[in-house]
C-alpha cells in the first residue's frame, strides 16, 4: 500500500516538474531572442511547446522566432494556434496583428485586412493595427491586378453601353422602317383602289358605249328586211 502511494507521489512530482519545464524553456528562449539569436531561441521555444503544447505563450513566442527567421508560413500557423489557445484578448490580438504583418509583407492585402480586423475586435485601442488596416485597404485599391480589373470592368461597361446604343439604333431604324412601311401601305392600297375604280369606270364606260351603239343600231331602219323578195 505504501509503495502505491509513493509511486503516486513520484508521478505528482514529475507532473509539477513537467509544468515548470515549459516555463523554463520559454525564459531561456526569451533571453536568446533578446540577444537576436533567433535560431537558438526557436529551439528553446520548440522544447517548451513539446513540454506543454497547450501553452499559448510558448506557441506565440515560437511564431515570433519563426517570423524573425523569415519562416513566414510556419510563423502564421503558430500565431493561428496561439490565438486559438489564448484566453487573454490583448495577447490574442497580438497574434492576429502579427499574422496581418506577415500577409501584408507578402502583399496579400485582402487577407491581411481580415487579420487586422480580428485583432481590432480583441483590442479596439490598438492604433498601430488600425493604421496597418487603413494602409492595406489603400494598397488593395492601388494593386496592379485591381487596376487591371477596374480597367477591364470599365472596358466591359463601355462595350456594353456601345452594344446597347447599337441595339437601340437598330431598334429605332426598325421602327422607322415599320413607319415607312405603314405609310407606304395605305398609298399602295389607295393606288390599288384607284386603279380598281379606274378599271371599273372604264368598264362601265365601255359598257355604256356598247349599250348606246346597240340602241342606236336598233333605231336605224333595217333596209335589208324592208325590201321585198320578188
Amino acid at each position: 500500500m505504501m509503495r502505491k502511494i509513493f509511486i503516486l507521489m513520484l508521478l505528482a512530482a514529475a507532473s509539477v516538474s513537467f509544468a515548470q519545464n515549459d516555463r523554463d524553456y520559454i525564459r531561456s528562449g526569451n533571453r536568446l531572442y533578446r540577444a537576436k539569436k533567433f535560431d537558438k531561441a526557436e529551439v528553446e521555444y520548440r522544447k517548451a511547446v513539446a513540454a506543454n503544447a497547450e501553452n499559448p505563450q510558448a506557441v506565440y513566442n515560437l511564431g515570433c522566432a519563426m517570423m524573425m527567421l523569415q519562416k513566414d508560413s510556419v510563423a502564421v500557423l503558430q500565431f493561428e494556434r496561439a490565438s486559438q489557445l489564448e484566453t487573454n484578448k490583448l495577447r490574442c490580438a497580438k497574434s492576429n496583428h502579427n499574422i496581418g504583418v506577415i500577409l501584408q509583407n507578402h502583399k496579400m492585402y485582402d487577407k491581411a485586412v481580415e487579420a487586422y480586423k480580428k485583432a481590432l475586435r480583441d483590442n479596439p485601442n490598438d492604433d498601430e493595427t488600425r493604421y496597418n488596416l487603413a494602409l492595406c485597404k489603400k494598397l488593395m485599391k492601388n494593386k496592379p491586378e485591381n487596376k487591371d480589373k477596374n480597367k477591364d470592368d470599365k472596358d466591359k461597361e463601355k462595350k456594353q453601353n456601345k452594344d446597347n446604343q447599337n441595339k437601340e439604333k437598330e431598334k429605332n431604324e426598325d421602327k422607322k422602317d415599320d413607319k415607312q412601311k405603314q405609310k407606304e401601305q395605305p398609298e399602295k392600297d389607295r393606288m390599288s383602289k384607284d386603279n380598281a375604280e379606274q378599271l371599273l369606270n372604264a368598264a362601265m364606260q365601255e359598257e355604256k358605249q356598247t349599250q348606246q351603239r346597240l340602241q342606236k343600231a336598233m333605231q336605224q331602219p333595217r333596209r335589208n328586211r324592208s325590201r321585198k323578195n320578188w
